[in-house]
Order: C-alpha cells, then structure tokens, then sequence
C-alpha cells in the first residue's frame, strides 16, 4: 500500500510538472507571432470579389482619421490593449447601415467575409471579434461629438467618390420627426407599479426592512385596472390607481423614515428614484411635463398629427438633407417638445459644424413660421408667394425630405431607441443619418460599376487633353496671322 501511494504520488508530481511546461510553451506560441503559419491561414484578397462596393467603399473612407481623433481616450499604457479603432467604427457603420443590434452584428461579423474585409482584417476569422458590450462603452467614450465625425466621415467619402458637390451643401431641407422610446404604452396604473418595484429593489439594496413591499397586491390591482378599463368601468379605474398611488406613498414613506432612523447617507441614483416617485403620485392627466417610463424619465408626448398614430412617446428630432442630391447631413435630437422653428438654428449650426459649408438657403415647412437665422442664410417656408420662380422650383423639392425620414426610420433604426438617456438620443439619431449615407454609397458604387468610374475618367483626361492641343493650335494660328 505505501509502495503504491509513493508511485502515485512521483506520477502526480510528474504530472504537475507536464502541464506547467505545457502551459509556459501555450504562453509562449500565444505572446509570438510566427509568419509562416499565415501561410496555412485563408486571406480575403482570396475569397472574396475585390470589385465588390463593400470593398470599394471601404478603400474610400479615411480610417486613419479616427485613430487621430479618437486616439487621445487611450493613451493608459496599463492593462489590456485597447481594440483596433477601424474595428470599432467598422462594426458601428455596418450595425446602422442593416439595422443591426449590438450581439446581432458581431455575430454576423463572422459569417461575413466582405465585413470583416471592411473593418481592416486580412484573414478570414472564426471568432467573434470583440463582446458585444465593448460597443455600448466605447459609444459612451466618444459621446455625440465622436459620433458626428462618423457622420462627417461619410461625407467626406462621398466627396471623394465624386458623388457629393461641394456646392450642393448650400441648400438644405430641414424637418423634424419623433424617435420613439423603447418603453411600453404608458399607464397609471403600470407605472406606479413599476416605481413601486424600483423603490422595493433599492431597499433591498441598502439593506432595509420593508413593513410591506406589496409584491403580491399591487399586480392583482394592476390587472384589475386593465379589466375595469377595458369594459369602461372608469370609476373602478380611478379607484384602484388610487390604491396603487397609497401604496407607492407609504413604501416612500418608509423608505424615509427607516433612512433616517439609521443614519444611511442616500446615492444620487435613490434620491432621483424617491423624488421621481413622489413626482408620479401627485400628477394629474392635465399636466404638463409627465412622467412616462421609469427607466426613461427623458420621454416626453409629442403629437404630431398623424391619424394612424395621434402620440408618439420619445424625443424630437431635425433631420437635414441636402436639397439637391438628398445627403443626410445633419441629425440632432432635442429634449422635450420644443417649437420647430426654435430647433432651426442648432440645426443649421450642426450642418455648419459638420460640412464646414454654413447653408444659404435651408427650405422648411409651415411648422417653422417666423424663424430666422441672419442675413447671410435664407429660411425659405413652402406656401410662400413672394419668392422668385428660381426659389420656387427648389420649394417643391422640400418634401423629398418626407422619404428619407421613413428610410431612416425602417431601414436604419431610428424607428425606436433603446440606448438609455438623452446622450443616447442624440448618438442615436446622428448614426442613424450615418448609416443611410452609407448605404447610399454602396447603392451608387453596385450602379455604377469601377469599370465605369475609370472609363468616365479616362474620358474625361482624352477631352482635356484635346482641348489643350486645340488650344495649342488656335494660338500657332494667331501667330502665323501676326505675321
């Protein structure tokens, strides 16, 4: 028995020793980099069709623009190496352009050859490149700012592929729309029970001990409302959310005085939650600035008179576009339901901003009577008479902008934001335009073939180079006549 121990023990030590050498050489294969094994590997010069508008369109944009500006939120020499900024903004461009979630686009990423092409890799990947949460924290380090160089970049892209005109930025159409909010249809009664469940969760939190939480009453009073309205029983209804509202009342209630009575020093998030709750008791259906999601507080109601749809719950949003060629070059979301003609010039401001061409001309509809922006820029409303029949005849381009918000509403996500907060609203909104662009791009580049951009050039340098040698020649005649 010794004797077998002792043996089991050496082949133990033995074995202990095997997966220590095995995982020093596995450190060492995976910290080096051996260039023959690329030869094993499959290149996507290989695999896919260079002539592919995906291809084109990548070698058109400028990435090294983004490793220059978004560069300085890296610049820690600790820790894990922050991921490849094409990668990034790649991935960022393709989720806007097919209206793609977080998890759904870097799943596809891999299936895709001609993506991972277009986000800067040279072989084929069989692994996920990056968590589909890495997108959510680099979009919150680059902000909105961050996001509208996305947009710019697409721009200059057009510009570069001859397909945008530098005096086409001088006329813009401006509209707005709502981007509605992932919330549910807001209720009375759900919401007090929804902020009833917040208050008990942050109790438990700090540790407090509830006289009642209610998790068993408040439900069944909810339902009940939801019966009593669907069979017009409307005193029923107001009676059981005024139960709902007592009960949020003394969770609140409680909440305060066991704070108190322990001396806890309450977060910045609870107090938010507490007053929020207070806020939701005491509103009443003719109020103004209300209440409509917990988790979303920023939600406002904005109808815009649509018969399909009276209200709409989310923020408001300026959508410019170039009159001319339709190019999204602006889009910025406001909070709360301000006056269409006050959005006007933060609008114009950004469409400044964005191009570095300030509009001469910006075309809007009735809804931005009496707005102004300086001498230097007309506001051009449709209906008006007094214009010239030039002006006149750029008027009836004005609802070509209609169109191209239900683009960007069906085909580019603005339809419903689910990113949290108003800075989301705004990143939202500005990727959205970034997508349809680029989409518009890659529509342009499968029409018109390479092979039709080189012989339109080649074209092109022939009749120049014809009218110098006509030129040449009307001068050696001039000069033969002065002689």
């Amino acid at each position: 028995m010794l004797i077998w121990q002792l043996g089991f023990a050496r082949n133990r030590v033995k074995y202990i020793q095997f997966l220590a050498n095995s995982r020093t050489e596995m450190a060492i294969k995976k910290t080096e980099h051996n260039p023959q094994d690329d030869m094993f590997r499959s290149r996507l010069e290989n695999m896919i069709d260079m002539r592919h508008p995906l291809v084109k369109l990548a070698d058109a944009i400028d990435w090294e623009v983004f490793d220059r500006e978004f560069g300085q939120l890296y610049q820690s020499k600790v820790g894990r190496p922050a991921t490849r900024t094409r990668l990034i903004v790649g991935l960022t461009y393709l989720q806007f352009m097919y209206a793609l979630s977080d998890e759904a686009v870097v799943e596809r990423w891999i299936e895709v050859p001609y993506w991972q092409y277009f986000t800067g890799e040279e072989f084929f990947q069989h692994r996920m490149p990056i968590d589909p949460t890495t997108l959510g924290k680099w979009r919150k380090k680059i902000g909105e700012e961050g996001c509208e160089w996305l947009l710019t970049q697409t721009l200059e892209a057009a510009k570069d592929l001859k397909m945008l005109k530098k005096s086409s930025l001088e006329k813009v159409i401006v509209d707005t729309t709502v981007m509605e909010k992932n919330i549910a249809f807001p209720t009375d009664s759900q919401l007090l029970n929804r902020v009833r469940e917040h208050l008990v969760r942050e109790a438990d939190r700090l540790g407090i001990s509830l006289r009642q939480n209610y998790n068993r009453e408040a439900p069944e009073l909810v339902k009940k409302a939801g019966r009593y309205a669907h069979a017009k029983q409307m005193r029923r209804v107001k009676s059981t959310v005024k139960k709902l509202k007592t009960i949020v009342g003394r969770v609140v209630r409680d909440i305060e005085r066991k704070v108190v009575a322990g001396g806890l020093e309450l977060s910045q998030k609870t107090l938010e939650l507490l007053a929020l709750a207070k806020r939701l008791r005491a509103q009443q259906r003719r109020d103004s600035n209300k209440v409509y999601s917990v988790h979303a507080p920023e939600v406002s109601c904005i109808a815009k008179g649509k018969a399909r749809q009276p209200y709409e719950f989310g923020c408001k949003v300026s959508v410019a576009v170039t009159a001319k060629d339709t190019w999204v070059v602006g889009c910025r979301s406001f909070a709360g339901n301000p006056y269409d003609g006050h959005t006007l010039e933060s609008a114009a401001e950004q469409v400044e901003v964005l191009t570095g061409v300030k509009p001469k001309q910006v075309f809007v509809d009735r809804g931005y009577k009496a707005a102004y922006l300086g001498q230097n820029t007309e506001v051009v409303i449709t209906g008006q008479r007094r214009h010239t029949a030039a002006t006149k005849r750029w008027m009836r381009r004005r609802n070509c902008v209609e169109p191209i918000i239900g683009h960007l509403k069906s085909e580019h996500r603005m339809k419903r934001c689910g990113w949290s907060g108003e800075l989301g609203n705004a990143m939202f909104a500005v990727l959205a335009g970034a997508g349809f662009n680029l989409k518009k791009l890659l529509r342009a580049l499968a029409l018109f073939a390479p092979s039709i951009f080189a012989l339109l050039n080649a074209l092109k340098m022939e009749i120049q180079k014809l009218a110098v040698k006509i030129d040449g020649a009307q001068q050696h005649r001039h000069a033969l006549l002065a002689v």
